[in-house]
């Protein structure tokens, strides 16, 4: 495994607009700071800056809210749109109460407001900025621009603040990923002693993308793009992030 890490993020990234080329801003950003990417890099970006490129904000006034969320926004004391919008992005209800509404995603996260959220969005008040459509395709997109530009062999992660069952606050996970194996099976390897491990899978993409989220910052940072250098290659499959999702048959706690 990897004895260090270094990461960094670049400061110079103006805001970000339906429409803008992330890697291409990516790449200028480093640039002006005298930074460059290197192969096997990992390029973290924050799920709101690939939110906004891909034109996922959303005014709540043209938001029509339907019985169920008018029904539903009554217990949780949220705005009716915004429930609306929440529905429009969830498989499933799984929680409503005071304050809380948690959904299993169209994309199948369990999470809070199907990840819809309203900070950091300039001269946004009354907007609301979804998920990426799909984040996997979204990282592979970016991955593909970065690597033709640069000519190095990189990969791309997607990370945003999930909250967690039987834990207080948030932490960075994957929700999307290209040129990097999400899940490592480790399973049949032994540990210092011999013993074979029975169970062990490691979330490496999630693990990459808490590390980022502590240079990201969790407010008015203006760091949403880290770069993670230094991991040693793993003998494991490139895949996307959809390969964390838990199967809901063997959920146990849905």
């Amino acid at each position: 495994m990897t004895p260090a890490l270094t990461l960094f993020a670049p400061e110079r990234l103006p805001e970000i607009a339906a429409g803008d080329d992330l890697a291409a801003i990516i790449l200028a950003a480093l640039g002006s700071e005298g930074l460059a990417l290197a192969d096997g890099d990992v390029i973290v970006l924050a799920q709101k800056i690939v939110s906004k490129a891909e034109g996922r904000r959303l005014a709540l006034a043209e938001v029509t809210p339907g019985a169920e969320a008018e029904r539903l926004a009554a217990r949780c004391g949220k705005e009716p749109a915004l429930v609306e919008l929440i529905l429009r992005e969830s498989a499933e209800v799984l929680r409503c109460v005071p304050g809380v509404l948690i959904v299993r995603h169209r994309l199948g996260f369990v999470l809070a407001n199907a990840g819809i959220d309203r900070s950091n969005i300039a001269g946004a008040a009354g907007h609301a900025l979804l998920l990426p459509e799909d984040p996997d395709a979204s990282a592979a997109t970016l991955r593909g621009g970065l690597m033709a530009a640069t000519g190095k062999t990189l990969a791309v992660v997607i990370n945003d603040s999930f909250g967690r069952a039987w834990r207080l606050g948030t932490c960075g996970i994957c929700i999307g990923a290209a040129g990097i194996a999400p899940l490592l099976d480790l399973r049949g390897a032994t540990d210092r002693f011999g013993r074979a491990l029975q169970s062990s899978e490691l979330a490496y993409a999630d693990e990459i993308a808490a590390a980022a989220s502590l240079v990201m910052g969790q407010a008015g940072e203006g760091r949403p793009v880290v770069v993670v250098r230094g991991l040693a290659p793993v003998d494991a499959a490139p895949a996307p992030a959809a390969a964390l999702i838990r199967p809901t048959a063997t959920d146990l706690f849905p």
